[in-house]
């Protein structure tokens, strides 16, 4: 008789006999970067040449749509209804990646080629989004072959090839789509887990608002020796304007950029969440950021401030001139608790009220609005209830990823609420050299939507 217990065990015998590794090997060789032009075949390839056959055979029918927006990639549309009146999940992903940066990775590694070392599998999309959408739709495949065939729900499938440039033409193409892609919830995979032994669900993501600080003093630089010392140095007002916003230990001192309070239901879901797991990419510095917060609560329910980028000069060949201008670019990553509409103004405010009339704030825009369901959400407490069942360890919830993710666009067309599953980590290292994903945590989110595929065609779903 079918059972949960053999669609895991299916999803397990998948992997662990090399079926999923082989698949992904092959799913990595396509160089499907967004972000390089001449890739366009490699995006259409991705789409029409490996997914779309393996949803055909899996039952679905699937349509590959050019993007609203010209020179943006395609948009595949998988759909497959069972029974109109059992549950509709709506699984997203995207196969576009990052640029390859062939030269960067250590030797021996290849962007486009999957290589596996020390329970690690490398290669460009491994965790990014390739491997975290295809262990979803793997394990699909496994429930599929447990029920002869049956699902007991529908299931329709958005995959895009935009991502990495801001998933340009995909709030237009969803609003176009609306009635086609209505679902119940959204359950999909990006990001990092909270640490690598964590299974976890983030309920939204923050957004990203960016913006540039100017300081422009004259057409051309002019000579150090007989003018340093005499004329404005434009580095070193820029530098003082950005410290008259964040203070030597990370605050925030822009006041208006932050939302005005924590709600308690964030709090309370990260009460004791872990954090960690980079590996040697970066550090959890104690005492960095907004004081009495956790690291957690700084992470996943709080903003930040980021100079992602500052030049004055010539930093490659500099010249005995005090520099005409300097130019910083700043992103905020903030949490649905904000309104992005005010930014601008807080930020030319307190520039102003701090004696900077000379810095500009140029090139303001959001490129990922903020979502969030809410953490205690019916489908949310059911998809942890039903990951705690297949991996016998507990599921940590947060209200919303650290990065960004589109989740705005399926919630303001939609309306669904949102369950987002990552499978990678931290250290995974994607949008840089030797991006990877972790086998162990992979093995267990193909399990984990095992049993979730198999949970929504048994009674009791929300």
């Amino acid at each position: 008789m079918p059972s949960r217990d053999g669609a895991l065990t299916r999803a397990a015998t998948f992997f662990d006999n090399g079926g999923f590794r082989s698949l992904l090997a092959d799913l990595v060789a396509i160089p499907s970067t967004a972000q390089e032009e001449g890739r366009e075949a490699d995006l259409d390839r991705y789409l029409n040449g490996a997914i779309r056959p393996w949803l055909e055979r899996l039952g679905f029918e699937v349509l590959v749509r050019p993007n609203p927006l010209e020179g943006f990639g395609p948009i595949l549309t998988g759909i497959r209804i069972e029974d109109p009146s059992r549950p509709t999940v709506l699984l997203y992903g995207h196969g576009d990646t990052v640029r390859g940066l062939e030269d960067q990775w250590r030797q021996g590694l290849d962007p486009w080629r999957l290589t596996e070392e020390d329970g690690l599998w490398y290669g460009r999309g491994t965790a990014d989004n390739k491997g975290q959408h295809a262990l979803n739709i793997a394990a699909l495949e496994a429930v599929l072959a447990e029920r002869g065939g049956k699902l007991g729900f529908n299931v329709k499938v958005v995959l895009e090839m935009a991502e990495e440039r801001g998933s340009k033409g995909l709030r237009d193409f969803v609003a176009a789509h609306a009635k086609d892609l209505a679902a119940d919830v959204l359950i999909a995979s990006d990001g990092p887990r909270v640490e690598p032994e964590v299974p976890t669900i983030a309920t939204g993501t923050r957004g990203t608002f960016h913006f540039d600080l100017l300081v422009k003093l004259r057409p051309g630089g002019v000579h150090s020796g007989h003018w340093g010392g005499l004329t404005r140095d434009p580095a070193i007002i820029l530098a003082h304007a950005l410290t008259s916003m964040m203070d030597r230990n990370g605050k925030v001192l822009v006041r208006g950029i932050l939302p005005p309070s924590m709600p308690n239901s964030v709090r309370a879901v990260l009460a004791g969440c872990p954090v960690g797991g980079g590996g040697d990419a970066a550090t959890i510095d104690a005492g960095w950021g907004e004081p009495g917060l956790t690291s957690a609560e700084k992470i996943y329910g709080w903003n930040s401030l980021i100079v992602l980028s500052m030049i004055s000069g010539r930093p490659e060949n500099p010249v005995n001139a005090v520099a005409p201008d300097a130019r910083a670019h700043c992103q905020i990553r903030y949490t649905v608790d904000s309104d992005p509409a005010t930014f601008a103004k807080a930020i030319r405010e307190h520039l102003d009220a701090h004696g900077f009339p000379e810095v500009e704030m140029q090139t303001s825009f959001m490129r990922m609005s903020a979502s969030r369901t809410d953490p205690d959400h019916p489908w949310v407490r059911w998809a942890q209830a039903s990951m705690a069942k297949s991996l016998g360890k507990k599921v940590q919830i947060i209200p919303n990823a650290s990065g960004g993710l589109p989740g705005d666009v399926f919630v303001d067309h939609l309306g669904v609420p949102l369950v987002w599953v990552p499978h990678s980590y931290n250290g995974c290292k994607q949008h840089g050299p030797d991006e990877h994903l972790l086998i162990a945590p992979a093995r267990e989110g193909i399990l984990a939507f095992a049993g979730m595929w198999w949970d929504l065609g048994e009674p009791g779903t929300p």
